[in-house]
């Protein structure tokens, strides 16, 4: 018995130096209920947190101590909430939180201003906070499998945004200030409810090459008439190196299957 604990006391304290060291903590698939003491103490020598397919209820306040964290991938647990104090993590640059049960985020995601990847989808999302438009490094946003029924008008503001994904929620219509995200070059908004876009999505966003809006109730004419969709077309065809049939592109339902519009 003493050995096998003694063992097991090793065994953690090479854990913990490895952790110390690399600045990586991966416990996926460990059953884990709570965050271990032993991870919060670790302070500003973690860098990346991989705590995915877990059974976490709630992350803890004490996150906070872990300042130097860039990577924080919790996909796939049961976590209901995110902590207050979440804007403290000023280093977070990558924050995966899939497959939990979450209906909302805090003012405070706003302060976590070097974010640049953010990936919540399938929760339980009703709305986004205004304050996400304070994320100006953000380039990639993925909302999917939420319950939207639209987004913020601040979402302008993310300059750097590159892909938006927000399949299979509620969304109705889109903000107008969509139309600032000059960097974005990839809009997916399959299963939805949008019947119309902004006039000037085509012709302000100058660097988008797909846009998919599968399962909604919107025409190919609409789309076809807004201004810039030549401009569109040629950039999808330089980046698909293909021609485009466009008898492939309508179904019944309009904008349903083919190329991804």
């Amino acid at each position: 018995m003493g050995c096998c604990a003694s063992q097991n006391a090793d065994s953690k304290a090479n854990m913990i130096a490895r952790w110390r060291s690399t600045g990586i903590v991966a416990m996926r698939d460990a059953k884990l209920k709570t965050f271990p003491d032993e991870v919060l103490d670790l302070e500003r020598c973690v860098r990346t947190l991989d705590f995915t397919h877990n059974k976490l209820v709630n992350i803890p306040i004490e996150i906070s101590r872990l300042v130097n964290m860039q990577r924080l991938l919790l996909s796939d647990n049961l976590i209901e909430r995110l902590p207050m104090n979440l804007g403290k993590l000023q280093s977070l640059k990558v924050m995966i939180l899939d497959g939990n049960c979450i209906s909302s985020l805090p003012d405070e995601l706003g302060q976590l201003v070097r974010l640049e990847q953010l990936s919540i989808s399938g929760n339980m999302l009703m709305s986004l906070p205004e304050t996400i438009g304070s994320l100006r490094n953000l380039a990639l946003l993925n909302v999917s499998n939420n319950k939207l029924k639209t987004l913020p008008e601040s979402i302008g503001s993310c300059f750097s945004l590159e892909e938006l994904q927000a399949n299979d929620n509620s969304i109705e219509d889109l903000p107008a200030s969509i139309c600032n995200l000059v960097h974005l070059k990839s809009l997916s908004l399959n299963n939805n409810n949008v019947s119309k876009i902004p006039t000037n999505l085509l012709k302000e966003c100058k660097a988008l090459q797909k846009i998919s809006l599968h399962d909604n109730p919107i025409s190919m004419d609409q789309f076809q008439q807004l201004e810039g969709f030549q401009e569109f077309e040629e950039r999808r065809k330089r980046k698909f190196d293909k021609q485009i049939d466009s008898n492939v592109m309508i179904s019944s339902k309009g904008l349903d299957e083919g190329i991804d519009l």
